[in-house]
């Protein structure tokens, strides 16, 4: 059996080689005629499954260790008879510190105070609904917008208007094209013009969610809108006059977290169990993180407590400014820089790995909503 795996995808040499033949390959060079003779594709998000791809290929299954499937033409696969499987969840806490870690940097950037804001969830499905428990947590007010679970008979979501009208906006939708739950440019002109002013949008969901050119439009004619950017339309090219114009802009790394991504390759490696009949028994071998006690002094102000926590474990405009070079360096190719720091990304480790100490006891519902351990 001969596996092609995308190079950045965890432990993926050493789940994947229990099958057979593993080839590691970077995501954006891997083409119909390397998977000529190939039995098994293992893919991320930068791949682009379809039937340019796999057609005269003796491809018969595709694992995306991703929660988004956009990128794969999933019809094709199953008219072909192609095994597919995806991760869906795999990053769901690494993309919510990444949102906690944005706000708690902004709380403090422009001195406000998280439990007085209200903040509209779209999309409440494995991410939205860890932001939105975790944003209760913190005493912050939740407006939930999710149309499907909605019509399931859902309890507690509101329209798409309601929710714009929210101190914070956050985006957790996958990247719907048409439809009745079209999500393609959900954010456009329209509904950015029912932002209120000073409000906050963060997209780390999929780039083409917002329409970049309105959002930009409004960033260089309105400057009371602050703007996170974890996702871009036209990745990896781009667009530098709207990075220019964000508070905080990253090179889709929400979801990079060590544990985020062995999670999609276990979901994929025991997909392939599946398939194959087989028991899995792979477990990887999981390295401690660094610095995981963290002394909170007896702190009780929620804000200082999370800026110390994230100060220590992920300062989120650290991936800022390594993006923003972008802007001083007009000899870098964007598209390489772009996929470059992707590809090199020091991952994060999740809130779960670290120890508090010294906390204050009224404080202690607050560590447990993260995941911190407590002692």
């Amino acid at each position: 059996m001969l596996i092609i795996v995308d190079e950045n995808i965890a432990y993926g040499k050493e789940a994947f080689s229990r099958f057979g033949d593993v080839i590691l390959m970077h995501g954006r060079e891997i083409t119909n005629e390397i998977l000529k003779d190939a039995d098994a594709l293992i893919i991320r998000s930068i791949t682009n499954v379809n039937e340019k791809l796999l057609n005269g290929t003796s491809v018969r299954f595709v694992g995306t260790a991703t929660i988004g499937t956009d990128h794969v033409d999933v019809e094709y696969l199953e008219q072909n008879n192609i095994g597919f499987a995806s991760a869906p969840g795999c990053n769901s806490w690494a993309v919510t510190e990444y949102v906690l870690s944005a706000l708690v940097y902004l709380s403090n950037r422009f001195h406000f105070s998280l439990s007085e804001k209200s903040i509209g969830v779209i999309g409440v499905g494995n991410i939205g609904s860890k932001v939105a428990a975790t944003a209760e947590a913190l005493g912050l007010k939740v407006i939930k917008n999710d149309p499907p679970k909605q019509r399931e008979g859902g309890s507690g979501f509101v329209g798409l208007d309601e929710t714009l009208t929210a101190d914070i906006i956050t985006l957790h939708v996958p990247l719907n094209m048409d439809g009745e739950d079209k999500t393609h440019h959900l954010i456009d002109e329209q509904t950015l013009a029912k932002v209120k002013p000073g409000a906050i949008l963060i997209n780390s969901s999929r780039g083409a969610v917002v329409d970049n050119t309105a959002l930009l439009n409004k960033l260089q004619n309105d400057d009371k809108l602050i703007t996170v950017l974890d996702v871009w339309e036209s990745e990896p090219e781009i667009n530098l006059d709207l990075l220019s114009n964000v508070e905080l802009g990253t090179p889709h790394v929400a979801g990079y977290t060590l544990e985020g991504k062995v999670n999609g390759t276990i979901m994929i490696y025991e997909s392939i169990c599946r398939q194959i009949n087989i028991n899995p028994t792979w477990k990887p071998d999981m390295p401690k993180a660094d610095n995981e006690l963290i002394d909170l002094d007896g702190l009780t102000n929620k804000e200082t407590i999370l800026k110390k926590i994230f100060d220590q474990i992920y300062p989120i405009d650290r991936d800022d400014k390594m993006l923003k070079r972008l802007l001083d360096e007009s000899e870098i190719s964007v598209e390489k820089y772009f996929d470059k720091l992707r590809k090199n990304y020091p991952l994060r480790r999740e809130l779960c790995n670290y120890t508090a100490v010294n906390y204050s006891p009224e404080i202690e519902p607050l560590l447990k909503s993260l995941r911190m351990k407590l002692i």
